[in-house]
């Protein structure tokens, strides 16, 4: 998270080299933790180069399986790890097909943007 120092009202954001090397880490522990798990990757800020302070990490798991309702299953994710405040979205192998397929603004995003930390090999 960010830090203050003690004797300025100035924060200190981590930069995206920070970000990105302690979001490898923490895929790396997740594709341990979780066998079912497929491709994680981050979008958005980070991964375009416009990051700032305040900017969130915005994260893309690719599972093999999950019977949960799709706004449930991040929340079985720790993040806490992360030096800034991160978010995940967490899609099936067959809905992740669906999102790409469908070639919206979205679709192209996800399709483009996305920088994947880890895969399945």
């Amino acid at each position: 998270m960010p830090v203050r120092s003690s004797t300025s009202s100035v924060f200190r954001w981590p930069d995206k080299a920070s970000v990105a090397a302690a979001a490898l880490r923490w895929a790396a522990d997740q594709a341990t933790a979780r066998p079912g798990l497929r491709r994680l990757g981050y979008f958005g800020s980070y991964a375009v180069g416009n990051w700032g302070v305040g900017s969130d990490l915005d994260l893309v798991a690719i599972v093999d399986d999950d019977d949960r309702p799709f706004v449930e299953r991040g929340r079985t994710w720790d993040l806490t790890t992360l030096p800034v405040p991160a978010e995940i979205l967490v899609y099936t192998s067959v809905e992740w097909d669906r999102v790409i397929a469908r070639g919206d603004r979205f679709a192209v995003v996800m399709s483009t943007q996305v920088v994947w930390l880890w895969e399945r090999g």
